[in-house]
């Protein structure tokens, strides 16, 4: 008998007659048993590909690839072998190659984004979060950590694993869940309106894949001005954490806290041709948020890379006022630059 769920509460809190069972949770051996290899999807779905290329017009190296990045990236095991979500792929195939987050629509995380929130867990580090072998196999309903859940739930897979320290390293297994997750951790910081988020939908990516630094800026700052002021909490890691997760939801390239020999940069975004380091100031001028960059070297392993590099210094300034309409928003201060932008 092969039983599934998520977490195994019943098998050792009511059960005791089930604990002979063998888990296969984390057993190399089974580590593709819930899920469709390479080979098997290049193998058995052919048809599939081949009618979606025909469709579409794609190249099949470059499908193949977007293939991978949006429905690939599950791993079961200290074994480094990923899988595919069957969910999300047979609907892709089903819907004619759409790459649509099928998987993640199918539930909403609400319990997990409070979870993490009630935690104080932080979510720039979601991508490189770390857990002990022994965290798999805690099951205290009343002290649910979330990384194991989160792990458990498919929102987080292994990406790596450390044999000395018997330590798991976790990411987010694909595109799919990376934006997605995003933009539901992102409605849990602001709560803005459907058109300030198509706005800026439609601005941010396109400005950073382009090099428009300024229009990428801008992008945000609207954004920024439909949050009420009420929710707002005036820390710097705050507005950091919101703006990780604005580029991280478009499924850029963002690292926060980026730790290099000179000390930390504050948000890290790579897209195909460009580079940007921020560095986040509350209190503080954007001149010195640039003089730190220029002074720690932040932008100096990435030179002659072949990427156009960019220094951004940001100030994050809230303050109380009240609009035409009568709502607190958020605004910006007046009389001094809140962004400065200089080529690296």
């Amino acid at each position: 008998m092969f039983l599934t769920g998520v977490t195994k509460f019943s098998q050792v809190s009511v059960f005791s007659d089930l604990s002979h069972l063998a888990d296969l949770s984390l057993d190399a051996r089974y580590a593709d048993i819930c899920g469709l290899t390479q080979e098997e999807v290049e193998r058995d779905f052919e048809p599939e590909i081949e009618a979606v290329l025909e469709e579409t017009g794609r190249s099949r190296a470059k499908y193949m690839e977007n293939l991978r990045n949006y429905y690939n990236g599950y791993r079961f095991s200290e074994k480094p072998l990923n899988v595919y979500n069957p969910f999300g792929l047979l609907k892709h195939f089903d819907q004619n190659g759409k790459f649509r987050p099928y998987w993640y629509e199918s539930g909403t995380p609400t319990f997990l984004v409070n979870l993490i929130t009630k935690q104080k867990i932080n979510i720039t580090d979601l991508g490189d979060a770390r857990v002990r072998y022994d965290d798999f196999h805690k099951y205290n309903v009343d002290d649910m950590k979330a990384l194991p859940v989160l792990y458990q739930s498919g929102y987080l897979t292994i990406s790596g694993y450390d044999e000395d320290r018997k330590r798991f390293t976790l990411d987010y297994p694909n595109m799919e869940v990376r934006s997605s997750f995003a933009k539901s951790l992102i409605r849990q910081y602001l709560h803005v309106s459907e058109d300030s988020a198509r706005a800026l939908i439609n601005r941010l990516p396109d400005a950073l894949e382009d090099g428009e630094i300024a229009e990428a800026i801008e992008a945000i700052r609207q954004y920024m001005a439909g949050v009420t002021y009420d929710i707002i909490k005036e820390t710097e890691n705050y507005y950091q954490t919101v703006v990780h997760l604005m580029f991280t939801m478009f499924g850029l390239s963002c690292r926060s806290e980026v730790r290099i020999a000179a000390g930390r940069i504050d948000a890290f975004v790579e897209t195909k041709n460009f580079a940007y380091c921020f560095e986040f100031k509350l209190d503080g001028t954007a001149d010195e948020a640039l003089a730190q960059i220029d002074a720690k070297e932040y932008l100096l392993p990435w030179s002659g890379g072949g990427k156009k590099l960019y220094k951004v210094g940001l100030i994050l300034i809230a303050k109380s006022a009240i609009s035409a309409s009568g709502n607190t928003r958020l605004t910006w201060e007046r009389g001094r630059p809140a962004c400065l932008i200089r080529n690296a």
